[in-house]
């Protein structure tokens, strides 16, 4: 259904092949904002092609799903800012001022089967138990006892893990996946383990179409022998 389930920062294409393309887009982002009188928190997205060129997608006017991989690497608060900005405060710090260290990655835990077209799996959670630890997250509103509705976002957690390099974020995300227990209805934990042990997003080299290369032959066989 075209819905991010994987995100990371900093973009390892970009670290990888087009170093200088962080700072173009930045600016392009900025020219976006500026023209359209843009106040408050929001986000700008691009595609990037295999020649290094980028497109504009849309500007999301909020706070993004993905919104705690860029507080883990800047330790800014974003919702906060955000209610700062509606409150007509001033911002506490300027571009040049923000640094970005690390590398962070959320995974989105949703109660859907991934091998059927990701349908969601309405229902009570009979157990629940979140990883935890340094360098480890959780966003969620689940719990055992609660039931998910049929009528709703089938969303119910964010799984956040930061380090100092991308392999350590890597491994604290393959560690706390484990470590994730929810049952009573389908997730898609099972599902982000084979992503995190595929050896192209190891790499950092994948496209839009991962998650159909994933789910398909052999590769679906070897996830759902492991779900």
């Amino acid at each position: 259904r075209n819905q991010k389930v994987i995100e990371e920062t900093p973009s390892p294409l970009i670290d990888n092949k087009f170093k200088k393309l962080r700072e173009k887009m930045g600016k392009a982002a900025i020219r976006i904002a500026e023209t359209a009188h843009y106040t408050n928190a929001g986000t700008v997205e691009f595609i990037v092609d295999e020649k290094g060129d980028f497109y504009f997608l849309e500007v999301n006017k909020r706070i993004q799903v993905e919104h705690p991989i860029t507080e883990e690497v800047t330790g800014i608060d974003l919702v906060r800012y955000q209610i700062m900005i509606a409150m007509g405060e001033p911002l506490r710090h300027k571009q040049s001022d923000i640094e970005f260290k690390g590398h962070a990655i959320e995974c989105r835990i949703n109660a859907e089967d991934p091998f059927d077209d990701f349908r969601p799996s309405p229902g009570r959670i009979e157990m629940y138990y979140q990883p935890g630890g340094r360098g480890v997250r959780v966003d969620t509103h689940a719990y055992a006892g609660y039931t998910i509705p049929s009528s709703y976002d089938s969303m119910i957690g964010k799984l956040i893990t930061y380090g100092k390099d991308r392999r350590e974020a890597m491994d604290k995300m393959s560690r706390a996946l484990s470590e994730y227990m929810i049952t009573g209805v389908k997730t898609t934990i099972s599902f982000q383990q084979a992503i995190l042990q595929d050896p192209n997003f190891r790499r950092g080299v994948y496209t839009t179409g991962f998650v159909e290369q994933l789910l398909s032959g052999a590769r679906r066989e070897l996830i759902e022998e492991k779900s």
